[in-house]
């Protein structure tokens, strides 16, 4: 999908590279990379910024801004150099402006990217940013529909917690039985010098962030692999070992975990999913009027509509569709 939205919008926006990012939905957190056009050797020192640096035009805080897309020459008035995304990465790679764009729907992020073009182009135009605003609402909404849950049964990797330690760049020092499997499962569409899926290195560094006692949007994140299975990873900087060194434990998405996710997937509203839940909990149509203050009839309409996105046409096969699937949602 991203190679295809690519072919539509390199010739309107006009850049010359691109890095495409899938995301945890919950978070924002960035959790893979695609990149057909640059080097990804340096890759760490991406992530690295990402995490730590308090920079302008980053992606959560395109995401509160209330828009999709904004343009680091706009978000500095012209001085990109003001940025440490610009002096570190963008401008000694070549290029004079970056694109961002978020892919939000329904209340999820599913992905982002960053659009760079050369410094002979001059910046962005706002065209081109409105334009990047409007495409990033229909990529969300794409990607949104590519989280749905996996039908059930199949080969998804259920063998318990799996252990990685990792050093300060990212790179993979130890691991547990189990690990290898799920890296495999989790890489990056693109190879990048992390020697581990994107999704553990930004787990590591958000690890490293709490243990200097700064904020961190939360202590774990979800990712999901190609079979459309959600797994969790918890990172947790270690003491007494060697600076800079990091645990970084992924397991199988619990039902509490992986639920919204499912529900968010389904294009349910916010009041949608609330009734949702409350029907796999085991309500019923009284009690779920009684929890959520509403009429009767207004939580029928509410459970037709549940069922229609789903895809489904009882409260039963609800339950069985997103927490049945191979034993891991």
């Amino acid at each position: 999908m991203f190679r295809r939205a690519d072919e539509l919008l390199r010739p309107a926006l006009e850049y010359d590279a691109v890095c495409w990012h899938s995301a945890d939905p919950a978070t924002g957190l960035v959790t893979s990379v695609l990149s057909d056009d640059l080097s990804l050797a340096g890759f760490e020192d991406a992530v690295r910024l990402e995490v730590w640096s308090d920079d302008v035009a980053t992606f959560p805080a395109i995401r509160l801004s209330g828009v999709r897309a904004e343009t680091l020459s706009r978000a500095t008035r012209g001085r990109p150099a003001d940025s440490a995304r610009f002096r570190e990465l963008i401008g000694p790679a070549g290029f004079g402006d970056e694109l961002r764009a978020v892919f939000d729907a329904h209340g999820g992020m599913w992905g982002c990217a960053a659009f760079m073009r050369a410094a002979d182009r001059g910046p962005y135009l706002a065209q081109q940013r409105d334009l990047a605003d409007l495409a990033a609402r229909h990529l969300g909404n794409a990607l949104r529909a590519c989280h749905l849950p996996p039908a059930p049964g199949g080969d998804g990797w259920d063998g318990g917690p799996a252990v990685v330690l990792l050093g300060p760049a990212n790179r993979p020092l130890a691991l547990s039985g189990p690990a290898e499997e799920l890296l495999g499962r989790l890489a990056d569409p693109s190879r990048t010098s992390l020697g581990v899926p994107t999704a553990f290195a930004v787990a590591a560094e958000q690890a490293r962030r709490a243990a200097r006692g700064v904020a961190v949007p939360q202590s774990k994140i979800r990712v999901q692999d190609g079979d459309g299975r959600w797994y969790v990873l918890h990172g947790s900087a270690l003491k007494g070992g060697s600076e800079g060194e990091v645990t970084v434990v992924a397991s199988p998405a619990t039902p509490a975990d992986a639920m919204p996710l499912y529900l968010s997937a389904y294009g349910l509203t916010a009041r949608e999913q609330e009734v949702a839940l409350l029907l796999v909990r085991g309500c019923d149509t009284r009690d779920v009027s009684r929890l959520l203050a509403m009429r009767p009839y207004t939580v029928q309409d509410h459970l037709k509509s549940v069922f229609a996105k789903a895809g489904v046409a009882s409260r039963r096969e609800l339950v069985a569709r997103i927490m049945l699937t191979g034993g891991t949602a």
